[in-house]
């Protein structure tokens, strides 16, 4: 981000800080199964780049383990495609007609 004139974090440490977000019982589970995912994974280096910066940030005893698919670019097209075969996800789609009638606010009347 600072070597395009933008100020955040950066990715180790919003992953960090998201991680610290949640209750102390699951962080030790969520710092062992970080999954990349989407195409800005694909540069070489970035699953040893995110697993040493995070590590240096996590408590010491933590193991903190990255996971990179063999196919980042398609993740999160599997994952979308996964998601639409739960019966539980089926009952949030969004029909045409639906969004026509009701316009964005049918996404927080059926997802929320």
């Amino acid at each position: 981000p600072a070597f395009l004139g933008v100020e955040s974090c950066g990715i180790h440490e919003t992953t960090f800080n998201s991680i610290m977000n949640y209750d102390v019982d699951i962080r030790k589970d969520l710092y062992a199964n970080t999954v990349l995912s989407g195409g800005t994974t694909m540069y070489p280096g970035i699953a040893d780049r995110l697993q040493k910066e995070i590590a240096a940030l996590a408590p010491s005893t933590t193991k903190v383990k990255i996971i990179a698919p063999p196919e980042p670019k398609y993740s999160v097209w599997v994952g979308s495609s996964i998601l639409a075969l739960l019966s539980t996800f089926q009952q949030m789609w969004i029909s045409k007609q639906e969004y026509d009638e009701s316009g964005p606010s049918i996404v927080h009347c059926k997802c929320f």
